[in-house]
């Protein structure tokens, strides 16, 4: 008897049952389902470095992609002054200024995009064109009843740039200046997609447009935005001036930093992909802090 219950132990404990057909012995093995479970990260930014308090009225940020170099626009004063003092500086990964007067003559030089060797800058009421390789100013653009042009993207061979006070995205094309979208309220933030697709950002939310500039508005909730870094797959990044960061996934958007306490703004943001750095330009602060984005 204690033999015979032994072996229906051994029998009950093993995951292979045997039996005996036509005289063959056939395994048959119990599978067990198993469900992977993705866990979802909440999005977040993390403090990395920040540069000196040199970068006077640092206002935004841009990523050279294909060389890597970080150019920060910096107004010195006035956003709405002319008086020469604004300029550019290149600074590090790790948050080193590099030259903090690369090009200097501006006035009150904002958004910033790059085309065929040229950097692009807004500044009050021109379009500044430096030749990245001299590092010095080759034209300047003078847009006709502009008061404050802010943010600006390329694509091709077009030069997308808003007028936020006017309401206006105009267009730079070999020379000619054309307006592709009127009526937008407080038009900020702009960047084009690799598809050549224009968002923007007003005090309606986060927009897309159409090729004759018809908006759709994707995300109502981040009005009034500044800085628009595209992620893909339908992610975002907004900064808003008075000092936030949002996520905007989907349909759903998150608050990933608040600095309003400080009094420390959240201006016209660029975006490391490499190293996923969020890099802010602080405005009255003086500087660019790098923050590690995970979403």
């Amino acid at each position: 008897m204690k033999k015979r219950n032994q072996l229906l132990m051994l029998l009950a404990a093993s995951p292979v049952l045997f039996c005996q057909c036509g005289g063959e012995k056939k395994e048959q093995v119990q599978e067990e389902e198993i469900t992977v479970v993705e866990e979802k990260v909440a999005p977040s930014m993390t403090l990395v470095w920040e540069t000196p308090a040199e970068l006077t009225t640092c206002e935004s940020v841009l990523v050279d992609p294909s060389t890597g170099t970080i150019y920060v626009a910096n107004i010195d004063g006035d956003a709405r002054e002319h008086d020469g003092k604004g300029f550019i500086s290149i600074i590090s990964k790790d948050g080193e200024i590099l030259e903090k007067e690369w090009v200097a003559g501006m006035d009150g030089p904002k958004g910033m995009g790059i085309l065929d060797g040229k950097l692009y800058v807004t500044d009050i009421d021109d379009i500044v064109e430096i030749d990245i390789e001299k590092g010095e100013i080759i034209n300047t653009y003078p847009v006709e009843g502009a008061s404050f042009l802010n943010d600006l993207d390329v694509h091709g061979n077009k030069v997308y740039f808003s007028d936020m006070e006017n309401g206006l995205i105009h267009v730079l094309e070999d020379g000619e200046i054309s307006t592709l979208a009127e009526g937008q309220t407080n038009i900020n933030g702009l960047r084009v997609d690799g598809n050549g697709i224009l968002y923007g950002l007003d005090g309606e939310g986060l927009k897309r447009y159409s090729a004759d500039g018809t908006p759709e508005v994707l995300n109502s909730t981040v009005t009034g935005g500044d800085g628009l870094i595209i992620l893909g797959e339908g992610n975002y990044l907004a900064s808003r001036w008075a000092g936030e960061v949002w996520i905007i996934q989907g349909d759903s958007e998150t608050k990933l930093l608040d600095t309003k306490d400080v009094q420390s703004n959240t201006a016209d943001i660029g975006y490391l992909e490499e190293e996923n750095l969020v890099l802010v330009p602080t405005f009255m602060k003086n500087k660019v802090a790098a923050y590690k984005l995970s979403y």
